[in-house]
């Protein structure tokens, strides 16, 4: 199954969505990160446009701030992404912002990719590998092993030291059966609104998350010095392609 081209997962898995969260405040930043330059393009260009070119997303829903949404809706018309259906605004957090850009979605729907907009450097492949695992096993994260030895710590004392080779830093696009992330995200914003990360909402509910192969250059902007990595990676991807 897993020498099936793209083409054929997308026709066996169905109508997929992606819901891009690009509301946050951009506070470590120092500003707006979603319009920062990033090789000449802003930020949330580079990640509407991966997916724009996925075989397995048919349709874009992108959760921005209020203040932000026609901006947005220009940034969509000037880029061409022409699989955005709706751009609406987010809530309060994570939950709130995820939960309305997933019910914003249509009932064609049979996946649902959502996926950081600040995480411009996303491949196809780990698109397509998160969304096939998705429609196997109703969840699919990708996720990269963690390199450093990790300490757990209260009060300054460490408490305990997990196994290294049990550790794995999940990354998006978070991908789900559409009912199953419906389901969650409904849930928890009843029982758990600060939750920062899609797949916990699942983990509640008793849905198994399945892990697939991430990206080490799947970085998510969060300072100045991610957008100088961010550069170098493009730069690099460049010098391959020459």
């Amino acid at each position: 199954m897993s020498a099936l081209s793209t083409q054929m997962k997308a026709a066996r898995c169905g109508y997929g969505a992606a819901v891009i969260a690009a509301g946050g405040s951009g506070v470590r930043f120092g500003g707006d990160k979603m319009t920062a330059l990033l090789a000449g393009r802003p930020v949330l260009a580079h990640t509407l446009l991966a997916f724009q070119r996925s075989e397995m997303i048919d349709e874009i829903v992108v959760v921005a701030r209020r203040d932000r949404l026609q901006a947005v809706t220009a940034l969509c018309r000037e880029y061409e992404i022409t699989k955005a259906a709706r751009i609406v605004a987010g809530g309060g957090t994570r939950v709130e912002s995820c939960y309305a850009g997933v019910m914003a979605v249509s009932d064609r729907a049979e996946l649902i990719a959502i996926h950081d907009g600040a995480r411009p450097l996303v491949t196809e492949q780990v698109i397509e590998d998160a969304m096939w695992l998705a429609h196997k096993h109703t969840a699919g994260v990708p996720a990269v092993p963690v390199r450093d030895t990790i300490k757990q710590a209260k009060d300054g004392v460490v408490t305990d030291t997990p196994l290294r080779s049990q550790l794995f830093a999940v990354q998006t696009p978070q991908c789900f059966q559409a009912d199953l992330i419906r389901a969650a995200l409904t849930d928890a914003l009843q029982n758990q609104p600060d939750a920062t990360d899609d797949s916990m909402a699942v983990e509640r509910i008793g849905g198994k998350i399945f892990l697939s192969q991430g990206s080490e250059e799947n970085i998510k902007i969060t300072t100045p010095l991610d957008l100088a990595l961010a550069e170098a990676i493009i730069a690099g991807r460049r010098t391959q392609c020459e």
